[in-house]
């Protein structure tokens, strides 16, 4: 490890924002290398500070902490992005991961567990809250899904696999924070991609056993 982590940090929330700098501050082995309140701001700076790691909020005004990793990254290829988000829902997690994400906290994170985290994420590893673990776990749990698959958007993959374990309607919109009615639709497009008439015939269909 480098004699002291140089680590930016992208959070729209004042308080949190200072309070993430502070913790950083007290302990030996960082360096608070920049703060930023919005996306283009980051987008901006990062490039010139060019810092080890990145705390990256989702929720930010205009861009989002996606926008920026998805932005960043490519000229940024040695800077670890280490999303830091209330955001837990399926659909968040990997279109940050897929952004360029090396990892996912929730900010309900304990404070030692961020910092181990963050020199985690420099010395290879890709750190998550065990929640979020699980969720990556779930996805692929699925072995060998048919050619099906391919006609499905990423919600209506995500929706066909949580009826596939037994979630009514509304447990599944409690699960990706949408309305019945949204999972209703969605539901139904599935089954006129794959030309079913019920949700056994669609799982049977993409993920055969």
């Amino acid at each position: 490890m480098k004699q002291e982590l140089r680590i930016a940090i992208i959070e729209d929330e004042k308080s949190i924002r200072d309070n993430i700098a502070n913790l950083l501050k007290t302990h030996k082995g960082f360096e608070v290398v920049g703060m930023f309140a919005t996306g283009e701001d980051a987008i901006i700076s990062i490039p010139l500070i060019n810092p080890d790691v990145v705390l990256v909020d989702i929720n930010l005004p205009n861009k989002s902490g996606i926008d920026c990793i998805t932005e960043l990254k490519p000229i940024c290829p040695n800077t670890q992005f280490l999303v830091s988000t209330s955001f837990e829902d399926t659909e968040t997690v990997f279109n940050a991961l897929k952004a360029g994400a090396t990892g996912y906290l929730t900010k309900t994170i304990q404070s030692e567990k961020l910092l181990k985290s963050i020199v985690e994420v420099t010395n290879g590893g890709s750190p998550m809250s065990s929640h979020i673990a699980r969720k990556v776990v779930d996805f692929f749990s699925f072995v060998n899904p048919s050619k099906e698959i391919e006609k499905l958007t990423e919600r209506e993959l995500q929706i066909l696999k949580l009826l596939s374990k037994g979630l009514r309607y509304k447990e599944i919109a409690e699960n990706t924070f949408i309305s019945t009615e949204t999972v209703r639709k969605h539901i139904n497009n599935i089954y006129r991609k794959l030309q079913v008439q019920s949700s056994i015939e669609a799982i049977n269909k993409v993920f055969p056993r």
